[in-house]
């Protein structure tokens, strides 16, 4: 679930999954601030950065949740929620 995330924030972002490879040279150069996306918008080292830090967060906060759901998961494993309860 993290991955995924991950990549579609990128690719809603205008950097689509093919585009990744190999750029990481160009992404994490700080005298770069033309950076080219899938659609020819320009990115400055900043705003490369912001959708960056934004994918870390988004990867962490699904990691979470697919745990929540694997908690539930094994808590309910014989009984149904409503029968076994949040107790």
């Amino acid at each position: 679930g993290g991955f995924f995330t991950y990549f579609v924030i990128l690719a809603e972002n205008g950097f689509l999954p093919s585009t990744l490879l190999g750029i990481r040279l160009n992404w994490d150069d700080r005298s770069k601030n033309d950076l080219e996306d899938s659609y020819g918008q320009e990115w400055t080292y900043e705003q490369r950065k912001v959708v960056e830090f934004t994918c870390h967060t988004a990867f962490f906060a699904s990691i979470v949740v697919v745990q929540w759901a694997d908690l539930i998961i094994c808590k309910t494993r014989r009984n149904s929620v409503f029968q076994q309860g949040m107790k």
